[in-house]
């Protein structure tokens, strides 16, 4: 593998799991390694290794991909599941995709397994991380999450040194209460995606705003509120390149 910059493509909510038919945000990551046939392993740790996610995450990306996944709870055997040294495999892949669910979960099982610090390895590399929802949230240095209740914050794995806010659009309580704590200072400045957009960062910085919804938008969160990102509707860019 060569040597490329660290990246990670953070999804407000979108995907295999979320848009059925609508392929072009996990298309996005797909061309973003830069391989023809990427290896792409699998993390669905938020969802507590749900057997329906990982069947799903196979029927999208088997065929254009070499697939794997890893299983934290059950250490499946077979199946694709990795066994073994999972820091040389994951270091080996072109992409690693997170699942959504639970961030408190899936960051304490990394923490506890050692995960973290294999995944920020990988990040160093140039293995490109991407998810939606938890596995968005968990790349920042801080976030705010509404899994298990009311929204509160969680400190994530600090990749990204800004925090982070999902489902902006189908969630109000949830974007409200991340601009209350950024503008008190409980936390830093950051990013909120709505469903079918798309951050790409390049190293710490944002690289580039994309959506897989025409109307999807993303947002710098400072103290002073909300400002508009430049977005890039991926089907635009699909339609010119089939015409």
């Amino acid at each position: 593998m060569s040597m490329r910059p660290p990246q990670i493509v953070a999804f407000g909510g979108g995907g295999f799991s979320m848009e059925s038919g609508n392929p072009l945000l996990d298309d996005y990551v797909l061309e973003a390694t830069g391989v023809q046939r990427p290896k792409v392993c699998f993390i669905p740790t938020a969802s507590g290794d749900a057997d329906h996610y990982v069947v799903r995450f196979y029927r999208r990306f088997s065929a254009v991909a070499d697939t794997s996944h890893v299983s934290l709870f059950r250490r499946d055997k077979g199946a694709g599941a990795v066994e073994g040294d999972l820091e040389s495999h994951l270091l080996s892949q072109d992409l690693i995709y997170v699942g959504g669910g639970s961030v408190l979960s899936l960051l304490g099982t990394w923490r506890a397994h050692g995960m973290d610090t294999i995944l920020k390895r990988a990040w160093r590399r140039g293995v490109m991380l991407c998810g939606l929802s938890a596995g968005s949230l968990c790349w920042f240095s801080e976030a705010i999450t509404a899994f298990h209740g009311p929204p509160e914050p969680v400190r994530g794995l600090g990749l990204l040194p800004h925090s982070n806010c999902v489902h902006y659009d189908g969630e109000a309580e949830r974007g409200e209460a991340f601009r209350d704590m950024i503008a008190s200072g409980q936390l830093r400045e950051g990013y909120a995606a709505e469903d079918g957009a798309a951050l790409h960062f390049e190293g710490r910085e944002l690289l580039r705003a994309v959506s897989s919804r025409p109307n999807a938008r993303a947002f710098r969160v400072s103290t002073d509120g909300e400002h508009p990102l430049a977005v890039s509707y991926l089907g635009e860019r699909a339609a010119l390149a089939v015409a």
